[in-house]
C-alpha cells in the first residue's frame, strides 16, 4: 500500500509540472490537433513556458502553418508577450492585424470598431500562408492613417505564425487557428501603458486618448473583445508594472516638524525661487482595487486653474517615499471618462504650498486644510541631495516614510478629510453622490497594516531600485 502511495503522489507532482499541462485533442471541424483548453488563468512567465510548449507539440502533430492567434485589449501586452516568443524563436512569423486597419471605414475616430479590419486581405493571406505561399502583408502608418505599402512575409521555417490584435479570436479567424490565446491586464495598468504607447506611435494628446477609451474603446472591448477571449485555449494575466522602468523617479523625504523660512533659505542656493501655490489633489481609486493596499492611484489635480493628470505609483526605502510619475494637462471634463471607466474618486485634499526650489532640490511647506496640518518635504532626483538637505534643516529622526493619502489610511482621519469645502464643490461642479465612499475600508486601515504592506514591498523596492539606476 506505501508503494501505491508514493506512485500516486510522483503522479501528481508530474501532473503539475508546467509542461506537463499540455495536452492535444483531436478538433471536431477538421482533420488537425488543438490543446485541451487550460481553466486557470497564468502568469505571464508560466504563460510563456506553456505557450513555447504547446507550438512545439502543434508542430509535431499537425501538417503545415501552425496559426496562432493572441488577443486581449489595448495596451495589455500582446506585443511585448509576441516579441517575447519571436526572440526564443526567431525562426516564426508575425502578422499585426493593425495593419489591416481600412481607415475609409472608420467612423467618428473609433479605431476599436471590428468593422475597420479588413478581413477580406486578412483571410485571403491567412489562406495562402496556409497553403505555404508568401504573402504581401500591409504596412498601416498610425500617424497618418493610411497603408503606405506592403511588405513581403515568407513562410516561416519553423511553421509557426502569430496573428497579434485586439480580434486576433474573432470568429470569422477561429476556424483557421490551432491555437488561441489571451493577454490580459487591469484597466489602471493597461490605461497606463495605451497612453504611453499611443502618444509615441500615434503622436495624440493624453486627453485626447483617455476620451477615446472611456468613449471607444472600453465599450468595445465589453461588447467584441471580451467574449472573443473566453474561447482562448491558454488565458494569461499580465501584471507588468509600467512604472517599474521609469528611469528618473522623485526622491521625497517628508516631516511634521516645524521648520522657519530662513532655515531653508540658508540650506538651498542664493538663485532659489520662492513661490506660493494652492492645489487641490483628487485621488482616484482604480477599478477593483483595494483601498487599503492600492498604491496606484491616479491623481487629478487642479493648480491655478489648470487640471493636470498623473500617473503615478509609490514605494517606501525607509525613510524615502520613491515616486515615479508620468504628468499631463487636461480638462475637468475628463474625470467624468475616468469615473465611466470604474475609476472612483477615493479623497480629495486642499493644500497650501511656500514652495522653495533650485536646480537640485525643493524645499515645500505644506499645509493641509481638511487635516490642520503642516508637513515639510524635501525632494528632487538625486537620493544623497535630498538627505543632506534635510539633515541640514534638522529633520532626522522625524522623517514620515507615507504619502499624504497612506498617512489618511492610518490615522483614520476619511470623514474629516471627504467633508469638501464649498469653494473646491463649486470648483469641480461635483455633486456630494459623485464622490465614491471607500470610507468604513479606508478607515480601517491601522500601523500594523501598514507596515505589512511595507514589508512585502521590499522585495519590490529593489528591483524598482535596479530599474531605475541600471
Amino acid at each position: 500500500m506505501a508503494q501505491d502511495g508514493s506512485s500516486v503522489e510522483s503522479h501528481q507532482r508530474k501532473q503539475g509540472l508546467l509542461k506537463d499541462q499540455v495536452r492535444l485533442v483531436k478538433r471536431k471541424d477538421c482533420n488537425r490537433h488543438e490543446i485541451v483548453p487550460i481553466q486557470d488563468p497564468l502568469s505571464s512567465e508560466k504563460g510563456f513556458f506553456i505557450v513555447i510548449r504547446a507550438c512545439q507539440l502543434l508542430a509535431q502533430k499537425n501538417e503545415g502553418i501552425i496559426l496562432v492567434g493572441l488577443a486581449g485589449p489595448s495596451g495589455a501586452g500582446k506585443t511585448v508577450f509576441t516579441e517575447k516568443i519571436l526572440n526564443f524563436m526567431p525562426s516564426i512569423s508575425v502578422i499585426s492585424m493593425d495593419n489591416y486597419n481600412d481607415s475609409s471605414r472608420i467612423v467618428d475616430g473609433n479605431f476599436d470598431d471590428p468593422r475597420i479590419t479588413d478581413y477580406e486581405t486578412l483571410l485571403r493571406d491567412v489562406e495562402e500562408l496556409k497553403a505555404g505561399k508568401p504573402i504581401q502583408v500591409p504596412i498601416y502608418d498610425f500617424k497618418t492613417s493610411s497603408r503606405t505599402g506592403y511588405r513581403t512575409l515568407e513562410v516561416p521555417s519553423s511553421r509557426i505564425a502569430i496573428i497579434e490584435g485586439i480580434y486576433a479570436l474573432n470568429e470569422k479567424l477561429r476556424p483557421f487557428l490551432d491555437l488561441r490565446i489571451s493577454v490580459t491586464g487591469g484597466v489602471h495598468f493597461d490605461l497606463v501603458k495605451r497612453v504611453l504607447r499611443d502618444i509615441q506611435r500615434a503622436g495624440q494628446e493624453p486627453e485626447e486618448i483617455i476620451h477615446q477609451i472611456s468613449e471607444t474603446v472600453y465599450p468595445m472591448y465589453k461588447a467584441f473583445i471580451e467574449p472573443d477571449l473566453q474561447t482562448a485555449h491558454i488565458k494569461i494575466i499580465n501584471k507588468f508594472n509600467p512604472f517599474t522602468g521609469f528611469q528618473n523617479p522623485t526622491y521625497i523625504l517628508k516631516s511634521s516638524r516645524n521648520v522657519a523660512v530662513d532655515q531653508i533659505k540658508a540650506v538651498i542656493s542664493e538663485e532659489h525661487a520662492e513661490t506660493s501655490e494652492q492645489t487641490y489633489d483628487i485621488y482616484l481609486l482604480p477599478p477593483g482595487e483595494d483601498p487599503e493596499s492600492c498604491q496606484s492611484y491616479l491623481r487629478m489635480r487642479n493648480k491655478d486653474g489648470k487640471y493636470s493628470l498623473m500617473f503615478e505609483e509609490w514605494v517606501t526605502d525607509n525613510p524615502f517615499v520613491i515616486s515615479p510619475r508620468i504628468t499631463f494637462e487636461v480638462s475637468v471634463r475628463l474625470l467624468g471618462g475616468l469615473m465611466a471607466l470604474g475609476y472612483t474618486i477615493a479623497t480629495i485634499l486642499k493644500r497650501s504650498s511656500h514652495v522653495f526650489s533650485d536646480d537640485r532640490v525643493t524645499v515645500k511647506i505644506d499645509w493641509l486644510e481638511q487635516l490642520n496640518r503642516q508637513y515639510v518635504q524635501v525632494q528632487g532626483k538625486e537620493r544623497h541631495v535630498i538627505r543632506s538637505v534635510a539633515e541640514q534643516l534638522g529633520l532626522e529622526g522625524s522623517y514620515i516614510a507615507r504619502t499624504y493619502i497612506e498617512q489618511i489610511q492610518l490615522e483614520k482621519l476619511v470623514k474629516e478629510v471627504m467633508a469638501l469645502p464649498e469653494d473646491l464643490k463649486t470648483k469641480l461642479s461635483l455633486d456630494e453622490d459623485l464622490v465614491a465612499s471607500p470610507k468604513e475600508a479606508l478607515s480601517r486601515a491601522s500601523a500594523d497594516r501598514v507596515a505589512m504592506r511595507s514589508k512585502h514591498l521590499k522585495r519590490r523596492i529593489n528591483m524598482v531600485e535596479f530599474m531605475w539606476h541600471r
